[in-house]
């Protein structure tokens, strides 16, 4: 693996620790790594620096040095130079890491500036906690609590702003909780790329709005409510459903596109409430698309496929039907890395090719890529398939129609959707593994429910041939059975030898058969996912957009996980 540059180091005082750190880093950045909290709203790692909240005053000295000779100053009382301290208080995201720099974030100066910064935020901000969506995550409540004066000096009648503010389809607005730190402005104007935010108004009076004749409806508008320091920005879709710390955190992945980015699932007793994401700056930085979080409304959707049937007398009627031969496979690019394994043991079991469906759209050079499947390259990495997937099943429906295939198994796939018609699919017997109904459910011989990717576990491909995991939220439905027994059931039932059904035993064969996989291991994969070699592909007409920190695989050798 090609080890990346080490920058260039210098040594900052923070509170009396010396620490190294890169040149340029911000102060907020130097401190946390001395274990050193530097309050703040308007600051964020991803952001343009504007300095509006005031929260993160400092003081700040640099060592003295003589204008004449240029010889450092000692102090005789210590013997060490003397720091020359900047007689006012100064913002601490506004300032970088220079050789020298001496900052202290405790000082009596210090701990008066913030109670005065937190007095005035509070001014004309509701005494709302108990019913705010922001409750549990709330920057100022926690900072009003380890950083203010403790009790109120204000005595006249607050400044009441607009409530319940639609800014767009998915962000619902309470403006009078708002502290003006211009995060959301900053993100639709920089990231999004879609400036339509702004203030109006001056002083107290200063509102949050959307520009005359526009909303905030960009595939990106909730990421400004997940970086709002305040309630001020809310899920209009998640507004008043649960408090936050009754809810269980998952580590996931967003399906929706290849590039994967990665996520956080929040459930409660095996009901899933929202999505947000998850911090990867090799993916997706702190973001993903709004169309990705409401992934998880797939799991109780109406249209879910149960069954009372006994997996063995499911399994035993699929097993009748590959008796006859001829039986052709449709894998999916939405399956997991462990699936395509299976499949691929599937497949070999009953002497077919596997066939598998693209799913394309335009990528927007952000977190949407043109390749809509998450898993496109785990079958390639798996050898499922050795070239990409074709829009159409142009060559399944040929085989059909010639009398070729008597058997189809599509692994989550609607072949109607890819191709096939109503009149083909009469003229086989479909197996059908999925989550959902479909056309190719309704006219299928044997229908396998499986679970959805809230309801197990595994690993995926991104388009960087990231391997990366997501992890089971929520128990899979009654009436369904988990996609790594049924393949593993259908392999045997196929004639293959005995596949394991469980993550561990599945990737002891993975690592031994895949040579892209050899030193990796899915318990042992890190969080931020493990680059694998993209060279034996390189050549392929991958198509889909850029991500916001695209770096090609290509140029790093497989590392191991142990």
């Amino acid at each position: 693996m090609i080890q990346p540059a080490k920058p260039d180091l210098v040594t900052v005082n923070v509170d009396g620790k010396e620490i190294a750190v890169p040149k340029g880093t911000n102060v907020i950045e130097a401190a946390r790594l001395v274990g050193v909290d530097v309050p703040h709203y308007c600051y964020h790692p991803k952001l343009s620096i504007v300095g509006n909240c005031r929260m993160c005053l400092i003081e700040m000295g640099m060592p003295a040095v003589d204008p004449a000779t240029k010889q450092p100053v000692m102090d005789p009382a210590t013997g060490k130079q003397k720091i020359n301290w900047i007689p006012r208080p100064q913002i601490g995201c506004g300032t970088n890491a220079s050789p020298g720099l001496h900052i202290r974030t405790n000082s009596p100066l210090v701990k008066d500036c913030r109670e005065g910064v937190m007095e005035f935020l509070l001014i004309n901000h509701p005494l709302d906690c108990p019913i705010c969506d922001q409750a549990g995550e709330c920057k100022l409540q926690e900072q009003a609590t380890g950083y203010g004066r403790g009790y109120s000096r204000f005595i006249e009648q607050k400044n009441v702003k607009p409530k319940r503010t639609q800014l767009g389809p998915r962000v619902t607005l309470d403006d009078e909780r708002c502290i003006l730190c211009s995060r959301c402005i900053r993100f639709s104007k920089e990231i999004a790329k879609d400036d339509v935010l702004g203030f109006i108004d001056r002083g107290s009076y200063s509102t949050l709005t959307c520009f005359p004749g526009k909303q905030l409806e960009n595939n990106y508008s909730l990421n400004t409510v997940d970086i709002c320091p305040v309630g001020a920005l809310t899920s209009t879709d998640f507004r008043f459903k649960m408090r936050v710390w009754f809810l269980k955190q998952t580590n996931s992945l967003d399906t929706e596109t290849s590039v994967g980015a990665n996520t956080v699932v929040w459930s409660r007793e095996g009901a899933i409430y929202r999505i947000t994401p998850r911090r990867n700056d090799e993916v997706n930085d702190t973001w993903m698309p709004d169309s990705g979080r409401i992934a998880f409304k797939q799991v109780a959707a109406p249209d879910r496929l149960k069954t009372s049937d006994a997996l063995d007398v499911l399994i035993a009627r699929a097993a009748d039907l590959l008796k006859a031969g001829s039986v052709a496979v449709v894998g999916s690019g939405r399956s997991s890395v462990e699936e395509q394994f299976l499949t691929r043991k599937l497949a070999a079991a009953v002497k077919a090719t596997v066939a598998l469906v693209s799913r394309t759209g335009q990528g927007d050079n952000l977190l949407i890529s043109a390749d809509r499947n998450p898993n496109v390259r785990g079958a390639l990495v798996t050898g499922l398939v050795a070239t990409l997937p074709e829009a159409k099943l142009t060559a399944l429906a040929a085989a059909i129609d010639a009398g070729q295939v008597k058997t189809v198994i599509s692994v989550g796939e609607d072949l109607v959707a890819a191709g096939l018609t109503a009149a083909q699919l009469a003229k086989v017997s479909v197996i059908y593994l999925g989550t959902h109904a479909n056309a190719t459910s309704a006219a299928a011989k044997v229908v396998l429910p499986t679970l959805t990717v809230f309801e197990k576990s595994g690993s995926f491909v991104n388009q960087q041939f990231r391997i990366q995991k997501f992890s089971k939220a929520v128990p899979g439905l009654v009436g369904a059975t988990d996609d790594l027994v049924v393949l593993s059931r259908l392999v045997a039932a196929a004639g293959g030898a005995a596949q394991p059904a469980d993550l561990p035993g599945l990737w002891t064969l993975i690592a031994a058969e895949i040579p892209a996989l050899a030193h990796a291991a899915h318990a042992k994969l890190p969080e931020t996912g493990l680059l694998l070699d993209a060279a034996p592909w390189a050549s392929l007409p991958f198509v889909e957009g850029e991500t916001l920190h695209f770096k090609p695989a290509a140029t790093a050798a497989v590392a191991s996980s142990q």
